[in-house]
């Protein structure tokens, strides 16, 4: 059955869902506070970078299926997929649900009985229960809606192909509630789609990435013990990995993204005395960035005692994974930005965006005509041609990402 359906939030989920569901002949209203972003997807055009996307949207706008606007209209699914990120200061961060709140009362005017109401916000347990809340606050009964929870679980780059592709849960505040927005999600996910209560969908989404941020800690926290012995870490792990029952991640300047920095906190947050590893994990990673900062350091030291005068620094790669232009949460951005501020010349390549605010950019066949101090952070396809992989070769750039092995 066609719908109309509100998404609420057009990013890097939320507009992928939207062209989705209009390409399945949905009729969809996505909504955000970006006026350009707005104007971008009205045109047919994409914000962000995100392969096959660019063809959904041209597609459905021209279709009449999908349209963008910057309030919320009357519809029978209202989907909220907007940033949760967490507020700053103490020891342990705090999650802050303030934007999936906002999100929550600007379509109370416009939600009916019998709507169904979908959070996808990656959010720590029990946001599902305060969307209801709100709701109720607002002069909404949340007992005539069906409210669940179902956390996206794709990767950027592949989002388009894995929001159909792959399994998906659904966690309702009722068993009905489960029944019927499932049923939803089966209407375009060919993965299974599997029936839970909210707060079980809510720790679900947390524990996998919590499991990544874990399994990330460890390759980060080798490669600085082998970088210290004068072993190559990357043969370590590849020889490691050849054990049929082992499956050691690959190490890089940090973690980043939306996801695997923030949601471990989450946990951390709501039991700070059961979650040891989980916090002794974020905190190797984000340790991890600061360590590929001070080995920078190291090397432009040693480079102005060999020449007498201040390297430029070249980092290579400002997104916080290869072939994308999402910079949230990104260590390679960190390192770039920490480095500035402490005085060093710092240019950038970056090939998926078009400017900075803070840092200056250079096209990677630029920046290698330089006589600089190159640092691989991201291992962005260009990077790994190889006639650039032998120029950065040549220039003993630091690969601190994997993109010369």
């Amino acid at each position: 059955m066609k719908q109309k359906v509100c998404v609420v939030g057009l990013g890097y989920i939320g507009l992928p869902t939207a062209a989705l569901l209009a390409s399945k002949g949905h009729q969809v209203i996505g909504v955000d506070v970006n006026r350009k972003a707005v104007d971008t997807i009205n045109s047919g055009l994409i914000h962000i970078v995100e392969p096959d996307l660019d063809a959904f949207v041209h597609s459905a706008v021209s279709q009449g299926n999908l349209r963008a606007d910057m309030t919320p209209h009357p519809a029978d699914v209202f989907i909220i997929a907007v940033p949760t990120p967490f507020h700053e200061g103490g020891p342990i961060p705090q999650p802050n649900v303030d934007i999936v709140m906002a999100a929550t009362r600007s379509i109370a005017p416009h939600v009916r009985p019998g709507n169904l109401v979908i959070l996808e916000s990656t959010s720590p347990v029990g946001t599902t229960q305060q969307v209801a809340d709100e709701l109720r606050a607002h002069g909404v009964d949340p007992d005539g809606l069906h409210i669940a929870y179902c956390p996206e679980r794709v990767l950027p780059g592949k989002i388009m192909t894995e929001l159909v592709e792959n399994d998906r849960v659904v966690g309702g505040l009722t068993p009905e509630s489960s029944r019927i927005v499932a049923e939803f999600y089966r209407g375009f996910v060919r993965g299974d789609v599997l029936e839970t209560e909210a707060a079980c969908a809510e720790m679900c989404k947390l524990t996998e990435n919590s499991f990544r941020d874990v399994n990330i800690a460890f390759a980060n926290e080798l490669s600085m013990i082998c970088d210290k012995k004068g072993i190559d870490v990357w043969k370590v792990i590849a020889f490691a990995n050849r054990h049929p029952r082992v499956n050691i991640l690959q190490p890089g300047a940090g973690v980043g993204g939306h996801c695997i920095a923030v949601d471990p906190w989450f946990i951390v947050a709501s039991d700070p005395e059961n979650s040891r590893l989980i916090r002794t994990a974020r905190e190797v990673n984000n340790h991890k960035s600061r360590w590929v900062i001070e080995k920078i350091k190291a090397s432009a030291q040693g480079w102005r005692a060999a020449r007498g005068a201040e390297p430029r620094i070249i980092c290579l790669g400002l997104a916080f994974k290869p072939d994308l232009d999402d910079l949230r949460e990104s260590p390679a951005l960190e390192i770039a930005l920490d480095l500035k501020s402490q005085g060093y010349d710092v240019l950038a390549v970056e090939p998926n965006i078009e400017s900075h605010d803070t840092l200056d950019l250079v096209a990677i066949e630029d920046a290698i005509k330089q006589d600089a101090l190159f640092v691989l952070l991201v291992k962005h396809r260009q990077f790994l041609r190889v006639e650039m992989a032998a120029a950065l070769k040549a220039k003993n750039a630091m690969d601190f990402c994997g993109a010369s092995n």
